[in-house]
C-alpha cells in the first residue's frame, strides 16, 4: 500500500509510492503569493480579493493544495514580521476555508506566530522552508494543531542566499543528495521527537535553496533516494533559476513549459506534490505523462 500523509485529523491525501506509475499520481499544489516581491510573481496576488480569486482558479484547473505566503523566500529577500505576514494571509486562508474549498490550504511561513494564526483560520498544513529551525516554537504548534508540515531542506537564509546561476563560489556540499537527505532524516527525527506524527510528515529536498545549478539536477535525477525517506517528497522547480539555465530563458515567467518537463522528471523519480505556478500545463503534462505510463504497462 502507499504510504498516506495524514493533513488533518478529519482529512487524508494519499499521494504517490516510490513508483509514480503503480502507486498514484503527484498532487499539485499551485503557489499563492500574498506578497510584493516574489521572484517571479510579486504583486500579482498582493491583495485577498485578488489571491482568493487565484487560489480558486487554481483549484477548478487542478490543484489539490493552495499554497499561501505572505513573506517571499527568493534569494535576497528581508523578513518580515508575523504581524505583516498574518496580515497578507489570513484573509485569504479565511476566505478560502468559508468558501468549502475542496482543496487543503498550505500556510507557508516559518513562523510559528503565523502559522498558529493560519491554522486558526483553517489552514491544515504549515509548509516551513526552514524545517522547524527558525522558530523553536513551530512543532509545538502542528503537534497541538494535528496539522501535515513540510519540512525543507536549505543551506542558509533567503537573505543571505543567492540565485542557483549567481553563485561566486558554489556551495560545497561533497555528495549533495546524500547531504540534503541526510538533513532531511535529522529533521523529522526531530518533529517525531516533538510530538509530530510520521504520517503528517512530507519533506521537500529545497530546489533552488542553497544548490547550484548542478547541485538542483543531481538532486532531480536521484530524487528516489530522497523518496527512500519514506515520506511523501514535495518538489518546487516551478519557474526557478536552474530550470531557466537549463532552457535559456532569462524571464520567469516565461519557464512554465521548462518547469512541466522538470516536474515531469520528480514525478517519474516518485515525487508525491509539485509545487507550481502554473497549475493548468502541470496537469496537462501529467495527463499526457500518466497516458503514456498506462499504454506502456498495457503493452507490457
Amino acid at each position: 500500500m502507499p504510504h498516506r500523509w495524514r493533513i488533518s485529523p478529519t482529512r487524508m491525501l494519499e499521494p504517490s509510492g516510490a513508483h509514480a506509475p503503480a502507486h498514484g499520481w503527484p498532487l499539485l499544489m499551485a503557489i499563492v503569493n500574498v506578497t510584493p516581491d516574489s521572484f517571479s510573481d510579486g504583486g500579482a496576488f498582493d491583495g485577498p480579493d485578488a489571491a482568493v480569486r487565484h487560489a480558486m482558479r487554481c483549484i477548478e484547473e487542478g490543484a489539490s493544495i493552495v499554497d499561501i505566503g505572505g513573506e517571499s523566500t527568493r534569494p535576497g529577500a528581508q523578513p518580515v514580521p508575523a504581524d505583516e505576514q498574518i496580515r497578507r494571509t489570513v484573509p485569504v486562508i479565511e476566505a478560502l476555508a468559508r468558501a468549502g474549498t475542496p482543496a487543503a490550504i498550505s500556510i507557508d511561513t516559518t513562523s510559528a506566530a503565523v502559522a498558529s494564526a493560519a491554522l486558526d483560520a483553517g489552514a491544515h498544513i504549515v509548509n516551513d522552508v526552514s524545517a522547524g529551525m527558525d522558530d523553536a516554537g513551530m512543532f509545538g504548534v502542528c503537534v497541538a494543531a494535528g496539522c501535515g508540515i513540510v519540512l525543507m531542506h536549505r543551506l542558509r537564509r533567503p537573505a543571505e542566499d543567492s540565485y542557483s546561476t549567481q553563485y561566486a563560489n558554489a556551495p560545497a556540499y561533497g555528495d549533495v543528495v546524500v547531504a540534503v537527505r541526510d538533513a532531511l532524516a535529522e529533521r523529522v527525527e526531530a518533529a517525531v521527537t516533538a510530538g509530530i506524527a510520521r504520517e503528517s510528515i512530507a519533506v521537500d529536498p529545497g530546489l533552488g535553496f542553497g544548490k547550484s545549478v548542478e547541485d538542483n539536477w543531481a538532486l532531480i535525477r536521484r530524487l528516489d533516494e530522497i523518496v527512500a525517506l519514506g515520506h511523501p517528497v514535495l518538489v518546487g522547480a516551478s519557474r526557478k533559476s536552474f530550470v531557466g539555465a537549463k532552457a535559456g530563458i532569462a524571464d520567469p515567467r516565461q519557464r512554465d513549459a521548462a518547469s512541466a518537463e522538470a516536474a515531469l522528471e520528480c514525478a517519474g523519480r516518485g515525487a508525491a506534490i509539485l509545487r507550481v505556478h502554473d497549475v493548468a500545463i502541470h496537469r496537462d503534462a501529467l495527463a499526457a505523462w500518466r497516458r503514456e505510463a498506462l499504454m506502456a504497462r498495457h503493452r507490457a
